[in-house]
């Protein structure tokens, strides 16, 4: 049973990941069979990450009420919904309707899973989870290529993967049995407390630290993706081709580090996991920004810095139960989950405003201001939950 409840858990992450990389791959000839400007994805997108803040903030009350496994199915079936939705649509207005069930069920699924996971399995397997999450994000844009080489128009894409949502969403629906014996007796301890408001989770010691860690990572993942091959290009000069195939190879590095740290997660630990990954961001990003005539110092630097991000992610999610209890975690998971998906929204277009208006060389200084607030925020953390341990067995 346990083995088959976490074949679904990894399954669930390659749903995850699907939807995520399909706007960006099928949006350029999506925009102009739409008759829109290419800025209008930037309306999608928003809608999208609204409603998956929205689902996170709520995702507490939800899981307490229904299950993660009854939120997970319901979840990935209305993302499958909003894929169908696309699918059918041909104009700009229907999008941005079928965009809201599209972040509400992203939002609710990610942080039922994470704290799920967090609560009931080893920091071993949170890292193989997520990197299974990357599997199913690199899949989708490879579907979509397929789709529109092949003739089938943008439309197609977005239907075979809600087909891929629809049949998990009937295995989860199927799997219920299995999650509910290892929820009883945590649903029952939660039974005996209502779910702690936002004000009160905010109040404990350290969640602001960990809220902004949490933002400021994802914050430096999501930009670090998106201008890469911006930055190779107009910056280092590299052939636009080569930009492209070594920007995509970050997001491989980061796939390829979570399984591989899934090896040594559960002898190094959370805590050593974050300090490796800040360090190896670090090396990569000062070849990035190394200036050197070899290309292939920048290039690689890419490489390494997806090495970087690959275990700071899962580690901060595992250790949440730790750091504030069984009780808070789910909360707590969710808000970090707000609280990432704020910085993949707000700060890849403020750098954005930033190549525009001064340098787009300053690329890896903006990434490294986030490495710095990781730094500084978890480390922080770190003491306060070894002061409180102190106070504890005093």
């Amino acid at each position: 049973m346990y083995s088959l409840l976490l074949a679904i858990i990894y399954i669930a992450f390659i749903s995850l990941g699907l939807p995520d990389a399909l706007i960006g791959s099928a949006w350029p000839v999506m925009y102009g069979e739409l008759n829109v400007p290419i800025s209008s994805a930037g309306i999608i997108t928003m809608i999208i990450a609204f409603g998956t803040i929205v689902a996170s903030l709520l995702s507490d009350r939800l899981t307490r009420r229904l299950g993660a496994g009854l939120v997970t199915a319901i979840s990935v079936c209305m993302t499958a919904a909003a894929l169908f939705g696309f699918s059918i649509s041909h104009s700009f207005l229907p999008l941005c309707f079928w965009a809201v069930p599209y972040g509400l069920g992203a939002g609710a699924v990610d942080a039922a899973l994470n704290n799920y996971v967090a609560l009931h399995y080893t920091s071993r397997h949170m890292n193989w989870l997520h990197c299974f999450w990357g599997v199913g994000a690199a899949a989708s844009p490879y579907i979509m290529g397929f789709c529109l080489s092949g003739g089938l128009g943008w439309n197609s894409g977005y239907r075979a993967v809600s087909i891929v949502q629809f049949v998990l969403t009937a295995f989860l629906f199927l799997s219920l049995p299995l999650w509910k014996t290892k929820e009883t007796n945590h649903a029952q301890e939660n039974e005996k407390r209502p779910a702690p408001g936002l004000k009160t989770i905010l109040q404990i010691k350290g969640v602001p630290l960990v809220l902004f860690t949490f933002f400021a990572y994802c914050a430096l993942e999501q930009t670090t993706g998106l201008w890469a091959s911006s930055y190779l290009v107009q910056y280092r000069n590299i052939n636009p081709e080569t930009a492209a195939r070594f920007a995509s190879l970050f997001f491989i590095g980061i796939t390829i580090g979570r399984f591989l740290c899934g090896f040594a997660a559960n002898r190094l630990g959370d805590k050593r996991l974050i300090r490796i990954g800040i360090l190896t961001m670090t090396a990569g990003l000062f070849m990035i920004a190394l200036p050197v005539s070899a290309d292939g110092v920048a290039l690689s630097g890419l490489i390494v810095t997806g090495f970087g991000c690959a275990p700071v992610y899962p580690a901060i999610i595992h250790s949440t139960p730790f750091n504030f209890g069984k009780e808070n975690a789910q909360s707590i998971i969710g808000i970090q989950m707000a609280s990432a998906y704020t910085g993949t929204t707000f700060m890849p277009p403020l750098f954005g405003l930033i190549a525009s208006h001064l340098h787009i060389g300053l690329y890896p200084v903006f990434l490294f201001v986030f490495i710095l607030i990781i730094l500084c925020m978890s480390e922080w953390l770190n003491k306060l939950i070894a002061a409180k341990s102190t106070e504890s067995l005093s």
